[in-house]
């Protein structure tokens, strides 16, 4: 385990609690500290509050879809900093581009990946500054 990912804090924003208790898992058992939120607003809350390091964003979400959160989160001076990464089953062209226009650092499609890749990842992401948008 890497030294530094003991103080790498991380907001996973996820509506399905078995996918966000799956990363949860992999994720602390590397040394990261993870918050989940279950719905768009309450992301939005937790990352302000919080002020992670990566923020992992789901696009399908209650209350606030995750273009909105990302949105949101670029718009306001003290969060537009946060890598924000993108982990959704849509991985339709359009999507993709849509989240990097937006400002998020990667797009990654779930079902193409496992918990160990994207725990693997993320000192890299975290390590990215956000595109100007």
């Amino acid at each position: 385990m890497d030294s530094r990912s003991e103080t790498l804090r991380i907001v996973y924003i996820e509506d399905d609690p078995t996918i966000a208790q799956m990363y949860r898992m992999k994720l602390e058992k590397d040394g990261y500290r993870v918050t989940l939120a279950a719905d768009g607003e309450a992301g939005l809350r937790a990352v302000r509050e919080i002020h992670p390091d990566l923020v992992f964003l789901d696009i399908r979400l209650p209350k606030m879809d995750g273009f909105t959160v990302l949105r949101q989160l670029r718009d306001d001076p003290a969060t537009r900093h946060i890598p924000v990464v993108i982990l959704s089953n849509y991985s339709a062209a359009e999507m993709v581009e849509t989240g990097i226009r937006l400002g998020a650092q990667d797009y990654v499609i779930k079902s193409e990946v496992t918990p160990g890749f994207v725990s693997d990842k993320v000192q890299h992401w975290a390590s990215l500054s956000p595109p100007l948008v």
